[in-house]
């Protein structure tokens, strides 16, 4: 299978938060790179795959993931781009809205270059694939296609592809037909599917968790966990139990960007260690909260120290 390592694929942007006193501070955050971060602290080898410019920005990002450990190898520059930005306001309750300048990103092109065939094969001799809504929704159709098959040799090579639903409607520029299509497409792909209901609920009208574990696993994803924010996570493994898992204790939360990004990478982490899906769900449940006590997407590495243990 080639090098034994977790890939995840997406977008890293210029991150800028409100924070208390009203000013921003700007740091980076994306989805996937969230997640690939928080592996990467958990002891899993883990490279990023995306496309950034040649910009002090650009440079800031490659600098954190060498910083955090996460394999830059798959970060393809491109001469006189830019990455995107997002905006953070949050609430007093800690929950985030976010605003995005992302439409020139070079991370929509990853696939589009002379270098897709490198990052195709990279991806293919991975030990786990990670994915998301937002991936997707930055892609071409002739991108969507080469990841598709890309993914498909993945899969059949053996390689755990994971992916959350993470719908976005304007990232899909309001077309839910077309996302309901592709997403469709993706998930047929997946081994671990990592959903958050309320996203699901938009996009496909679910009336609970267990509807949407349970139109996933008709899909073929063999192993589902549904985030559901403060009530936990509903887990559905390959046995086709569903479990309920609440989160271990409250939490306060100060900011929930990365919620659930981290809870994806406790869970993944977990169980390529070889715990089951119900600690594995606990561990994501201990590794989110607490990311959402801490303001941005990626919380300083000793406050995650204690729940992540390589």
């Amino acid at each position: 299978m080639g090098v034994q390592r977790a890939v995840a694929i997406g977008e890293c942007m210029v991150e800028l938060a409100r924070g208390t006193d009203g000013r921003f501070g700007q740091s980076f955050g994306g989805d996937t790179f969230n997640t690939a971060v928080y592996l990467s602290r958990a002891g899993v080898p883990t490279a990023y795959a995306t496309a950034l410019g040649d910009d002090p920005y650009s440079d800031g990002i490659v600098a954190l993931a060498e910083a955090e450990a996460v394999a830059t190898d798959l970060m393809i520059r491109r001469p006189g781009r830019m990455p995107g930005l997002y905006l953070i306001e949050t609430t007093p309750a800690g929950e985030r809205t976010f605003h995005y300048w992302r439409d020139r990103s070079p991370a929509r092109e990853l696939l589009d270059g002379d270098d897709a065939d490198a990052i195709g094969s990279a991806i293919e001799g991975a030990r786990l694939v990670y994915l998301s809504g937002i991936t997707l929704s930055l892609y071409s159709e002739l991108a969507l296609d080469r990841l598709e098959r890309i993914l498909g040799r993945a899969h059949k090579s053996g390689a755990i592809v994971a992916m959350d639903g993470n719908y976005r409607p304007r990232g899909w520029g309001g077309d839910a037909d077309r996302a309901r299509r592709v997403l469709v497409r993706f998930w047929r792909l997946a081994s671990i599917g990592l959903p958050t209901f309320d996203d699901e609920a938009v996009l496909w009208d679910d009336r609970d968790a267990a509807a949407t574990a349970t139109r996933l696993r008709g899909l073929g994803v063999a192993e589902v966990a549904v985030k559901l924010g403060a009530a936990g996570a509903l887990i559905a493994p390959s046995d086709g139990k569903l479990i309920e898992v609440p989160i271990p204790q409250p939490v306060t939360a100060v900011d929930t960007t990365a919620a659930g990004d981290s809870f994806n990478a406790g869970y993944l982490a977990a169980r390529l260690a070889g715990r089951d899906a119900e600690p594995a769900a606990l561990a994501g449940h201990r590794l989110a909260g607490v990311v959402v006590a801490h303001r941005g997407a990626i919380a300083p590495r000793s406050a995650t120290a204690s729940v992540l243990q390589p």
